[in-house]
């Protein structure tokens, strides 16, 4: 499991290991991993480390030294380094002495000379040591000409711990930005490495251990790997039989949108439940392609014992229905049309686990903001809902966020693609989810395994070129056996 704390847990772990340390030693430390990483880049830009030029844009922190030191341990491997510095004064004393001891050269950092940009226009490498992990608020202004200078040059970049602008505690990007092809980050990942808007500026992403203590509760997110989910996946005894396995109610679709109940169920048959149980008018639809459905028009009240509730894909403006899921004393899901139609009192009364799934949009109206105000700030917005509802809240996206009303780490999730963007694909997802719940998951657990799947099965079903929500429901148990096979290697 990758694990991202904030920049306090990280300053106060980096003191406590330099007491120990020789002094400089954690710097030193960063700076080996960082030259390595930069090296490997420079051999598949370049061909060669020796002979190759590396600009390095040197700010007044840590970062700025951890630059200068790297980029003396380029020099020495014959690689031709100049240092952009943007503070003269304030660089550090120790990195430049490195530097021009092993023949690197010195520049001032102010891009009006024009000097600066020339130099970044013959770069093979662009190292980012302008701002550290303690920046706020974007680039300063004299910064920005080398950033767009560097994003214009045909060097590929690299960012000291994280990209330059970017807020390390929240992912949030609130001005200019520099744009990295590689970061490589020490000690552990930071939120903002792994949340979008500003996962995107990051690039690739290298971790360096540098010995960092850092207590495990302390974690601000955690991003689930194939390991962590295949523990999580239900698999039956020799002795369940399809009750035992759980049954999960899909109370789904409208004359409207039947689709939208097709699409629920096909997610649900493949998330790890015995059966499903439909209830609502596309009953026909859905019997009619999912054949093994138990299809019921009585209502939710009398379909038949259920572990857990899907409610809201397509539902129109069925609030009857809503309510009377909401009462059942079972886990729920609420998606879609349910989460505006359901009463958010009766959410928070609710003494069962609800795991509510919006999409930026819909997160945006459940807290009375403009939708741009979530997409800026994902990692507090589904913090905010998580407390506002009582409830487990996943925030669907490029990087969906799972939050639990009772606070801790921030669940993650990287593994789908911007194909998965495609009507009916988060009705897939409802519908997945909510079979994990009726198999016994918690709420947290069901919403990260859920959209972990998920997104992998948009990656197979897709493969680089568009697909329909029903390919990513056919290609779950795909996604699961790649997930299982790869804890079976480990095991082995």
């Amino acid at each position: 499991m990758r694990t991202a704390y904030s920049v306090e847990t990280v300053r106060n772990a980096e003191r406590e290991l330099m007491a120990r340390l020789p002094e400089g030693a954690l710097m030193q430390r960063a700076a080996a991993g960082l030259a390595a990483a930069c090296a490997e880049v420079l051999v598949r830009v370049a061909g060669r480390v020796y002979g190759s030029r590396v600009v390095l844009l040197v700010g007044s922190g840590d970062n700025g030294g951890d630059a200068l030191y790297a980029g003396a341990r380029l020099a020495r491997r014959g690689a031709g380094v100049t240092a952009l510095l943007l503070a003269p004064e304030r660089a550090h004393a120790g990195g430049l002495a490195a530097l021009r001891r092993a023949g690197g050269r010195v520049a001032d950092g102010d891009a009006a000379s024009g000097r600066a940009g020339e130099s970044i226009a013959r770069a093979d490498l662009v190292l980012d040591g302008i701002v550290g992990i303690g920046g706020k608020g974007g680039l300063r202004e004299s910064a920005v000409p080398l950033a767009d200078a560097a994003a214009r040059s045909r060097a590929a970049v690299v960012a000291v711990d994280l990209p330059s602008g970017i807020d390390a505690d929240t992912g949030q990007v609130r001005g200019d930005v520099v744009r990295a092809d590689l970061t490589v980050t020490f000690g552990t990942h930071k939120p903002g490495l792994l949340i979008d808007p500003a996962r995107e500026y990051a690039g690739a992403v290298r971790l360096v251990d540098i010995g960092l203590p850092l207590p495990a509760e302390a974690a601000e997110l955690e991003a689930l790997q194939h390991a962590d989910v295949a523990r999580l996946l239900p698999v039956p005894a020799a002795e369940s039989d399809k009750y035992r396995r759980g049954v999960v109610g899909i109370a789904a679709g409208s004359a409207r949108y039947p689709g939208a109940a097709v699409l629920a169920v096909a997610g649900a048959l493949r998330g790890g439940a015995g059966a499903v149980r439909y209830v609502g008018p596309a009953g026909d639809a859905v019997i009619a392609r999912f054949p093994e459905t138990l299809v019921s028009d009585r209502g939710p009240e009398r379909a038949g014992r259920v572990q857990a509730w899907v409610v809201g894909p397509g539902a129109g403006d069925d609030a009857a229905t809503v309510a009377e899921v909401l009462a059942a004393q079972v886990p729920v899901l609420i998606d879609a049309d349910g989460l505006r139609l359901a009463d958010a009192d009766a959410v928070r009364a609710r003494t069962a686990p609800t795991l509510m799934t919006p999409h930026a949009g819909e997160a945006a109206a459940l807290l009375g903001v403009a939708r741009e105000e979530v997409e800026g700030a994902r990692l507090a917005s589904v913090r905010e809902l998580a407390a506002r509802y009582g409830a487990t809240v996943l925030l669907k996206g490029s990087t969906t966020l799972v939050a639990s009303a009772k606070g801790g780490p921030v669940r993650v999730n990287a593994t789908g693609t911007s194909w998965l963007a495609t009507a009916g694909s988060g009705d897939v997802l409802s519908g997945l989810a909510g079979s994990l719940l009726a198999a016994g998951l918690s709420a947290v657990d069901a919403g990260s395994a859920g959209a972990y799947l998920h997104g992998l099965a948009g990656r197979f079903a897709t493969e680089g070129a568009p697909a329909g929500a029903h390919d990513v429901a056919a290609a779950i148990p795909r996604a699961w056996r790649d997930v299982r096979e790869a804890r079976d290697v480990r095991e082995d």
